[in-house]
């Protein structure tokens, strides 16, 4: 996969771009296929297709001007390093945290990091629900993110935390969104935030219905949660007959 390749899909996308980013890039999805055959980082496709639905689906808040005014993110649940490491490389004056529970992920992301120069991304091993209770964390974040990784209701407990009041939340999401909307809506609420509308966030060429979920943090969140780990998903908020919800 060539950068001049990779910076003709930036620009079909719409997403703006330093020159130096197409590069970047390039380096990244070299070294996701090279490891992607040791550890499944992500599942197999043609490397076009990669391509779109990692690299530019990652990117694509870019022209949504949800990151306006962020200067720390952090990004849980972060695996192959999608959305963080892609939005570090494209904005380098941001200050990125990737946060996984798998170590092996984290080697990965230290061979992107070291490779792509990208200094201002830091490496935490760390379940969520641990990680959003130390002080150098708790709402510490202008955005925290998350790519594919639980239903809206769960993701809130896991990201509202780290998120400082007046920042956002942001899910990439698919069709099933609306599904798990009033769910979301209450956990949000009981953990601090208010979840904003959807925005589309299509990719040139793709029949994908993606979506990026903005949630502001409103106040601040309460300190019983997060809950212990696993709590989250065996017990969600803002479900009937599931952890905690609110009338109204």
């Amino acid at each position: 996969m060539t950068r001049d390749w990779i910076a003709g899909r930036l620009t079909e996308n719409g997403i703006p771009f330093e020159k130096e980013l197409p590069e970047r890039l390039e380096i990244y999805f070299r070294l996701l296929e090279e490891w992607n055959g040791k550890m499944d980082l992500v599942a197999e496709a043609p490397a076009e297709e990669l391509v779109d639905r990692h690299l530019m689906d990652s990117l694509t808040v870019l022209k949504t001007g949800l990151l306006e005014g962020a200067e720390t993110l952090i990004d849980v649940g972060t695996g192959a390093g999608f959305p963080g490491m892609a939005l570090a490389l494209a904005c380098p004056g941001m200050r990125v945290t990737l946060l996984d529970s798998q170590q092996k992920r984290l080697r990965f992301l230290e061979e992107v990091r070291r490779e792509t120069g990208a200094e201002r991304v830091t490496l935490v091993h760390a379940r969520a629900e641990e990680a959003a209770r130390s002080p150098e964390a708790r709402e510490k974040f202008d955005r925290a993110a998350a790519r594919a990784v639980a239903p809206l209701n769960v993701l809130c407990e896991y990201l509202l935390p780290f998120v400082r009041p007046g920042g956002k939340m942001l899910c990439w999401k698919g069709p099933a969104l609306g599904e798990e909307m009033e769910a979301g809506r209450r956990a949000a609420f009981l953990l601090g935030g208010k979840a904003g509308e959807p925005v589309p966030a299509p990719v040139a060429g793709r029949d994908w219905a993606h979506l990026i979920l903005p949630v502001e943090k409103t106040g601040k969140t309460p300190k019983k949660y997060p809950r212990k780990a696993g709590m989250a998903k065996k017990s969600p908020l803002g479900e009937a007959g599931g952890g905690e919800s609110f009338s109204g």
